[in-house]
């Protein structure tokens, strides 16, 4: 294991030079101290998890000290925010210091949020609040436990540095990790000022450093949008699939790796509702669960729109038509996997519907359903979870199909409870869990949230003594506000 300062970089963004990002220092936190840091997130820069309790990472993450060769950089960019494009925005409240190259030879982008004022902050402090970098923190990691493509989070500093947001507030860093933090938005911004020569060299850097395969091909730029077309869609049937909503899904809040990316007012479901919107600043529902599959879409054509100069429309346009029936495949592969079935067939998408449309009308809890309709004889189980419905007579219907779809498939009841149990997590992030470590970790108590990020590290696995993590929300834990004030 390597010692915190021992690290490796390799700025590979930073040297694109100025055009691309802007040099500056973070601004230190008062009196920082450690709130929480991820054991595999450090692994992935070969550090012992033991380094997160020296003063030393403390300082290091409050951006009180750096590294000699980290070169802490401001990342400029645009994008469509709610369906309207905004020219300039860039990192106004993080710094991009460095990338780190670990021993397997990954490169891991170190970001630092809440680092203070950059030239993008517009209006802002360049700050983060504690509250929102608790709940980034803890939803990429949950994320990643539950193998939804997503950012890391190495660690929350805490501090006594006053913020000002609806309310005083203490401001906190968030260090977040990812191969690449380079957005949609960074295409469109040397897109749409006619800079297509830093666009090629943007394009020409993401190639070289994320898709060095692809530089094979015939037409590696189309090749390329292929590439994103086809993680994004496996990322969002994974979202639908787990009842994920983002919350604020602008095309400068997209990963061109695919990854989830920029957590903000994002929430998992509690009851089953496909209009659920996480966001109250959302006010039309444009990002709503049920629409984080077209907004997708819409976004893979904006970044479309941005390559144009480099890859023919017809080509572009292809690309495009795929994403909805991969999107298609890959959820309705998930969903079968987590009702147990095997086999593929072509009433499978009609059966999961069916299931969703009775879980809307009555309110069902949409993880405690998969979690508990795995955990007994495949009768028991549907008596059990039978009590949560309205429709009566439509659940029996869908039941006896159900039934018949697993007859036909055999196998042991054992078996199909291992996979689904596999598959279907008993822990999930829900808004007010972190709702309570969050009010506990802003009294100066921290043990909540260190012991929640711990349980839904492992989602799948029950634990015994934590069966209050695995509870239905209370009503009043359905009803939280989420804004985008940070």
């Amino acid at each position: 294991m390597k010692q915190l300062l021992d690290l490796t970089f390799d700025n590979r963004f930073a040297r694109l030079g100025d055009d691309f990002s802007t040099r500056i220092d973070p601004r230190p936190l008062d009196d920082p101290r450690l709130v929480v840091a991820s054991p595999t997130a450090l692994a992935l820069l070969d550090l012992d998890p033991a380094v997160a309790e020296t003063p030393e990472f403390t300082q290091v993450f409050a951006g009180a000290q750096l590294w000699d060769s980290a070169e802490p950089r401001a990342m400029i960019y645009s994008g469509h925010q709610f369906g309207s494009y905004n020219p300039r925005l860039g990192d106004g409240r993080g710094l991009l210091l460095g990338e780190v190259v670990n021993d397997r030879g990954e490169h891991w982008d170190l970001h630092l949020k809440g680092a203070g004022l950059t030239p993008f902050s517009r209006m802002g402090d360049g700050r983060a609040v504690l509250r929102s970098s608790i709940r980034e923190f803890l939803a990429s990691e949950a994320l990643h436990a539950l193998g939804i493509p997503t950012t890391r989070a190495l660690c929350v500093i805490g501090s006594a540095t006053q913020v000002v947001r609806e309310r005083l507030e203490t401001g906190a860093t968030l260090l977040r990790m990812a191969p690449s933090h380079v957005r949609f938005g960074h295409f469109e911004y040397f897109y749409y000022t006619r800079q297509h020569q830093l666009l090629e060299q943007l394009g020409e850097h993401v190639l070289a450093a994320h898709f060095p395969e692809l530089l094979a091909t015939p037409e590696p730029w189309a090749a390329l949008f292929r590439e994103v077309v086809e993680r994004n869609a496996r990322l969002i049937a994974h979202w639908q699939a787990y009842g994920f909503c983002h919350g604020v899904m602008n095309t400068d809040n997209f990963s061109i790796l695919g990854l989830t990316f920029d957590f903000g007012p994002f929430a998992f479901l509690d009851d089953f509702d496909a209009q659920f919107i996480c966001n109250h600043s959302d006010h039309t529902g444009r990002y709503s669960y049920s629409n984080q599959v077209p907004i997708a879409h819409w976004n893979l054509a904006a970044l479309a729109q941005a390559l144009t100069p480099k890859v023919a429309v017809e080509t572009l346009q292809e690309s495009i038509a795929l994403f909805l029936p991969l999107y298609q495949a890959h959820y309705v592969d998930l969903m079968r996997r987590r009702l147990g079935l095997q086999e593929a067939r072509d009433e499978d998408q009609e059966l999961v519907e069916r299931l969703l449309a009775l879980m809307q009308q009555g309110g069902v809890d949409y993880h405690l359903f998969f979690r508990h309709l795995g955990e007994d004889q495949p009768a028991a189980a549907l008596a059990r979870v039978r009590e949560d419905f309205i429709d009566l007579r439509g659940f029996d219907d869908w039941s006896q199909a159900y039934r018949a779809r697993l007859d036909a498939e055999g196998g042991a009841a054992a078996d199909r409870t291992a996979r689904m149990n596999a598959v279907n997590p008993l822990y999930v992030l829900r808004n007010y869990l972190a709702q309570q470590a969050i009010e506990q970790a802003e009294a100066g108590d921290y043990s909540e949230v260190r012991l929640l990020h711990e349980v839904l590290s492992r989602p799948f696995e029950a634990q015994p003594g934590r069966e209050r993590f695995a509870q239905r929300p209370p009503d009043w834990g359905k009803h939280l506000e989420i804004s985008c004030s940070s």
